[in-house]
């Protein structure tokens, strides 16, 4: 995960999750978040229009360098990852998903996720096949659709709103979510704590429910406010 400033003081967020074998999945996740995120300090981006049409450029060009590189090397053969990522303004949000690493948004003491995951129980309900209630069961869920380095196009989910004052946009691998439903997270999101107190709350509380896969949590929030 990371979070970088371009030149306009535009603030990017991106997590990452690797897919593959061995050590090769935390090499696309690593690859995709240090390419974006090198490539958007050097940016001069102040507009939403400006922001969607780099992220989708720019998603495109990391993953092809992800397909060349398992390509070169047999040891990263097959490796991809997911990814969710914000470009937060002043006043308003972009944010692009790939995958099942998801956006929330914490606005007024609700909560709710902004993203769809990119997986075949996901398709499925999607397509009225089966019930919501039914996908979290269904063994489709460990089965991506989408994701960097898998095929040669991109199709990112883009979705943009307009911020209002104390709005928090956590952004998440999968890990998280297995673990802790939707009140359970929003539970401590209402509480009186710093970013780093919030997340690290999360992680420990997700941990002791079983945790049983890389968690990480990024917050970003409206810059008018103070946490």
């Amino acid at each position: 995960m990371g979070a970088f400033k371009n030149e306009m003081g535009v603030q990017l967020a991106i997590v990452a999750d690797g897919v593959g074998g061995e050590q090769a999945g935390d090499v696309a996740s690593n690859m995709a978040v240090s390419h974006l995120g090198n490539q958007w300090q050097q940016t001069q981006i102040q507009t939403l229009d400006e922001a969607k049409s780099w992220i989708q450029t720019n998603l495109e060009a990391e993953n092809e360098k992800i397909l060349q590189t398992s390509h070169r090397y047999r040891t990263l053969e097959g490796m991809a990852t997911t990814i969710v990522l914000a470009v937060i303004f002043p006043d308003q949000i972009c944010i692009a998903n790939l995958g099942d690493s998801r956006a929330y948004m914490h606005r007024n003491g609700q909560f709710y996720q902004v993203t769809e995951d990119h997986n075949l129980a996901e398709e499925l309900v999607r397509a009225g096949s089966i019930k919501p209630e039914e996908a979290a069961t269904n063994s489709g869920r460990h089965m991506l659709t989408r994701q960097l380095g898998v095929d040669d196009a991109v199709d990112a989910d883009l979705f943009d709103f307009a911020l209002q004052a104390h709005d928090e946009v956590m952004l998440t691998t999968d890990g998280l979510v297995k673990h802790l439903n939707d009140k359970q997270i929003a539970d401590v999101l209402n509480q009186e704590l710093s970013s780093t107190e919030t997340i690290t709350q999360l992680i420990d509380q997700a941990n002791q429910a079983g945790g049983t896969d890389n968690i990480t949590v990024l917050l970003g929030y409206q810059e008018n406010e103070e946490r």
